[in-house]
């Protein structure tokens, strides 16, 4: 599970283990089995059991515990090191807070922090520079409901899109996860949306159904013509500092940028 090269996130409600062998096989990079939102407070017991018995045979997800500030956080984060899992922390919102988790976790630790309040965003750099952070995601239901936003349209979300961008770049993380798009039957909208993230520099997209898995794989996944510019500027610079390639200059930072969209591609 390569959390950092991750695409498409699947989240299954803990709750149903009948459904983490269909979320395994529904294409996504990485299954996140929800401790959290999906779960009542009644079922928070049997929905760590269950999560429990599944990465404990060997079933490929990471989870999503409570958060920091909950009666269930603790027992999450037990489970989670008993079994070494990644994990997905809920509102995140300092360094501090992430590196106990991480600490907790112990070595080998695999996070992502979910940034979905408004603290979490101005903290992102810190958030994205602990050892131990694959990369951070976006809450962006969470996140729009405090500012008080529509969190797929407001231009006040933008700003905090880009803080994650940028805050994951500078920190030397990979580029963070887009959050969900709440309208599972709307193929093209989450198709458009899913293509907003890639221009504004996400790496991936969570999901909520299986339906929604292939749409974010095929919107992060570079083009054939990408790949082809990528072929050419690659074949064309070899040793050489500068180059023309389709009439525009190429150099070091585009020669990398080529390179990038090739890996990806692999």
């Amino acid at each position: 599970m390569d959390l950092r090269a991750a695409r498409a996130f699947l989240f299954v409600p803990a709750t149903r283990p009948d459904r983490f062998e269909k979320a395994s096989a529904a294409g996504a990079d990485v299954v996140v089995l929800d401790l959290e939102d999906a779960v009542a407070p009644d079922d928070k017991d049997t929905a760590r059991a269950s999560a429990a018995k599944w990465l404990s045979a060997g079933g490929p997800a990471m989870v999503r515990i409570n958060s920091t500030d909950t009666s269930w956080y603790a027992r999450d984060v037990a489970m989670a090191a008993d079994t070494g899992c990644p994990v997905m922390l809920p509102k995140a919102a300092s360094g501090e807070q992430v590196r106990r988790l991480v600490a907790s976790l112990g070595s080998g630790a695999r996070v992502v922090p979910l940034v979905e309040t408004s603290a979490g965003v101005l903290g992102a750099r810190d958030v994205c520079a602990v050892p131990g952070v694959a990369r951070v995601a976006l809450g962006g239901i969470d996140l729009g409901a405090e500012l008080g936003v529509d969190p797929e349209a407001a231009a006040t979300m933008a700003w905090a899109r880009s803080m994650l961008v940028f805050a994951s770049a500078a920190a030397g993380a990979a580029p963070p996860v887009d959050g969900v798009t709440t309208d599972i039957r709307d193929a093209e909208s989450l198709r458009a949306q899913a293509v907003r993230g890639v221009h504004e520099g996400f790496g991936g997209k969570l999901c909520i159904h299986p339906a929604q898995v292939p749409v974010v794989r095929d919107a992060y996944r570079p083009s054939a013509e990408q790949l082809a510019w990528a072929r050419r500027v690659v074949a064309a610079a070899e040793d050489r500092a500068v180059v023309v390639v389709d009439g525009k200059m190429v150099d070091k930072p585009v020669l990398e940028r080529a390179r990038r969209l090739l890996a990806d591609a692999r």
